[in-house]
């Protein structure tokens, strides 16, 4: 008798487990889209026209993006306090000192929310070896101009100045030489 009740509750629990992982699958395709699918679906779309702006590098410059024309251009949004960012940096500087001739990095920092403002970005960017400019959005501006949900967020633009990708993540050195290669 009691082999039979641990029998039939083990057949049962079979039954209701493999309704139960069913009814999770169902679930999870009703939810839609992930976060990440969600961040990079926000922004600017892939094809159109990068939006010009101006703004300061840390040496005081005005850096206009349309100036770029006829370059190619890895339009970097960052923090110095953003992990994922500091991970990214030292990337983008291999990258610049392979390719910094033929693609110009714009990193744009949003200054807003450092401690230090322009001063620990610049201390920042001294102790990182970063040779690349850097562009102080002070007021976040181009970060909203572009949509930026989150950090870093990367827009590799053509030399006509048409966004031809988005990345939300650290970049590697690999993944920005295969990014730009497929780039006019």
């Amino acid at each position: 008798m009691f082999r039979k009740i641990i029998g039939i509750f083990l057949v049962l629990s079979l039954i209701g487990y493999t309704g139960y992982e069913k009814f999770i699958k169902e679930k999870e395709a009703e939810k839609g889209p992930t976060a990440q699918e969600v961040f990079a679906s926000q922004g600017l779309e892939v094809g159109k026209k990068a939006p010009d702006f101006e703004l300061q590098t840390l040496d005081g410059k005005k850096t206009k993006l349309s100036d770029l024309k006829g370059k190619k251009v890895i339009l970097n949004f960052w923090a110095t306090w953003c992990p994922p960012c500091k991970k990214e940096l030292p990337e983008m500087q291999k990258f610049n000192e392979k390719h910094g001739e033929d693609v110009t990095i714009l990193a744009v920092n949003y200054t807003i929310s450092e401690k230090g403002k322009a001063q620990g970005v610049q201390q920042f960017a001294t102790e990182q070896g970063i040779t690349f400019p850097i562009l102080l959005d002070t007021d976040s501006s181009v970060s909203n101009m572009y949509k930026i949900i989150t950090i870093p967020t990367s827009y590799f633009i053509d030399s006509k100045g048409i966004i031809r990708q988005k990345f939300i993540g650290p970049m590697t050195e690999n993944f920005m030489e295969k990014t730009v290669k497929k780039m006019k």
